[in-house]
This record gives C-alpha cells, sequence and structure tokens, in this order.
C-alpha cells in the first residue's frame, strides 16, 4: 500500500523553534540583552543567524554584553535532530535606543478626559524623521505611524478606561529602522468614567533594561568587531516609508507531541475509512446475492384432479352431480 499524504506529512520537517530577546527587544545603547532559541527537548544543535549578513553561531544562548548600533536589526534561530532541519523561527527585530535624542510627546486637548470621549497623542522631534513608534506601559507592541516628518499624531476615538496608562514614544527613519531614538518623557493619560471596554491601541516598551547577568554556562558572544560606518546626522531626508514594527516575544513553537497527535488521528481515520468500505463491499454482495434468489424460477404447480364418471347404468353415463359441482 502506498503512503497516505498525511503519513508523508508526519515525515516533514521539523516544528520550528523560538526567539526571544531578554528583557526585551528594544535595547539602549551600551545595555545587555540575551537572545535565547528554545526547541523541543533533545535537540542536537541549535543556530542563531543575524539576517542581511553571513553571521552566525552554533548555540541557543547569544548574550551581548552592550548593546552597539550594529548588532540592530533582524535575527531568527533553527535547530538540528540528526539530519533533519527544523523550519525557522519567527524573525526577531533587535532595536537599538538611545541613538537620537528624546521626542516630546503632548495630549491634545489635554491628558485628563472622559470616558467616551476623544484625545490626540502627538509625538514631535526637531529632526527631519518620518517614523514614529507610540507604546503604552505594559503592551508588548507598539502602534506605528509614518504620518509626517518631524511629527505624528495618534488619535484615541471614543476613550475607555481600558486607555488610562502610562505613554512614550519614540523617532526613527525608514532608512534605518532598527536605529531609534530615546524614549519620550513618560505621559499619564487619566481616563475618569466606568467604562472597562478593551483597549484599541497598542502599547508601551518594556520597562529600561536593568543590568542583566547570565550564568556562566552561556556563551557571552559580542558582534562587535562590525564597525558601523554610517552615522545618522541631525537633518534625515528620507522619504516616508512603512517599516515593519519590531517583533515581541515569538510565537510558541509546536511540540512533537501535537505532530503525532495529528499523526495518529489521521492513522485511525484512514483506518475507519477501511471498515467502511469493507462493510459497503460485503453488503453490496449481500444484495447481489439477494437478487439473483428473487429471480429463480417458480417449480410447476401440481395437476389438477382428474374428475370421476358414475358406475350406474341407470343415469346413463352421465357425470355425478356432486363431482361437477367441486370441478366448476
Amino acid at each position: 500500500m502506498s503512503p497516505s499524504p498525511t503519513a508523508l506529512f508526519c515525515l516533514g520537517p521539523l516544528p520550528k523553534p523560538s526567539l526571544q530577546a531578554l528583557p526585551s527587544s528594544l535595547v539602549p545603547l551600551e545595555k545587555p540583552v540575551t537572545l535565547r532559541c528554545q526547541g523541543p527537548p533533545g535537540v542536537d544543535l541549535y543556530r542563531l543567524e543575524k539576517l542581511s549578513s553571513s553571521r552566525y553561531q552554533d548555540q541557543a544562548v547569544l548574550f551581548i554584553p552592550a548593546m552597539k548600533r550594529s548588532l540592530a536589526g533582524r535575527y531568527r534561530c533553527s535547530y538540528q535532530n540528526g539530519s533533519l532541519w527544523s523550519l525557522p523561527s519567527d524573525q526577531l527585530e533587535l532595536v537599538a535606543t538611545g541613538v537620537f535624542a528624546k521626542p516630546s510627546l503632548s495630549a491634545q486637548p489635554g491628558p485628563a478626559v472622559s470616558s467616551g470621549g476623544d484625545v490626540t497623542l502627538q509625538c514631535q522631534t526637531r529632526y527631519g524623521f518620518d517614523q514614529f513608534a507610540l507604546y503604552k506601559e505594559g503592551d508588548p507592541a507598539p502602534y506605528k505611524n509614518p504620518e509626517r516628518w518631524y511629527r505624528a499624531s495618534f488619535p484615541i476615538i471614543t476613550v475607555t478606561a481600558a486607555h488610562s496608562g502610562t505613554y512614550r514614544c519614540y523617532s526613527f527613519s525608514s532608512r534605518d529602522p532598527y536605529l531609534w531614538s530615546a524614549p519620550s518623557d513618560p505621559l499619564e493619560l487619566v481616563v475618569t468614567g466606568t467604562s472597562v471596554t478593551p483597549s484599541r491601541l497598542p502599547t508601551e516598551p518594556p520597562s529600561p533594561v536593568a543590568e542583566f547577568s547570565e550564568a556562566t554556562a552561556e556563551l557571552t558572544v559580542s558582534f562587535t568587531n562590525e564597525v558601523f560606518t554610517t552615522e545618522t546626522s541631525r537633518s534625515i531626508t528620507a522619504s516616508p516609508k512603512e517599516s515593519d514594527s519590531p517583533a515581541g516575544p515569538a510565537r510558541q513553537y509546536y511540540t512533537k507531541g501535537n505532530l503525532v497527535r495529528i499523526c495518529l488521528g489521521a492513522v485511525i481515520l484512514i483506518i475507519l475509512a477501511g471498515f467502511l468500505a469493507e462493510d459497503w463491499h460485503s453488503r453490496r454482495k449481500r444484495l447481489r446475492h439477494r437478487g439473483r434468489a428473487v429471480q429463480r424460477p417458480l417449480p410447476p404447480l401440481p395437476p389438477l384432479p382428474l374428475t370421476r364418471k358414475s358406475n350406474g347404468g341407470q343415469d346413463g353415463g352421465r357425470q355425478d352431480v356432486h363431482s361437477r359441482g367441486l370441478c366448476s
């Protein structure tokens, strides 16, 4: 029997691992960060690589003791079991912050707004940046807006209590999407009212990186040999261009257990289909057999009894009245 498509799928690539930046993917210059690749138990080899370059390391952990401009960019990882390589992880965008002076963040008409009202948060810088990112403290992802050079507006329509919190913004150029300014001073947005409708606005960056030390067993690698040759001047002239937001924690990888369950379910379905096909075939044979039995010719009927003739000579040889009545 040839293998089914489901069985071939079970023999496909290994599930992808996850890649995280600890404590955050937004890293101030000269602060430490750790990139960690995680796959299922029993992995033979990990490979962590920086995209758009030829640099990689065959380790699951990369500890960067001091963030540099040259280290900002996109990373991904994969692992090997035997002769098979896994699918690559989701890309992690490592952003260097504090490269430029901080912008200012203000609220119009003001930082205090009643529930159901509208407010606009405006991020403004003295440099000609064309990209801005707004964070609400406690949320992992930014709200990005390539609106205009020098400033960007983030309107919040129908404010609810869930919009209350501390906000900060960043500015950067689409030419260098992983080199950001320092965060603005925090802005506290106060919403009065009782509405608890979930906020539609993404939020603020993780808190600034504290001193971070890893166990001595972790590999300490610093890609500091590369010299960053392009210094961004105070006047940045770049056409507006949409850029990707920094990735938060990578999605959790699919485990081998899930794949085994899928394969087992497929095998059970195939077996049940075989049983159903066999039952259908046997039913069809019985129906054909019954059809042939119905079409078999009936046996001939027995002959009718002959009429008796009377023995008396006085009746002149006529048939018996009683016998004629039975045969009529």
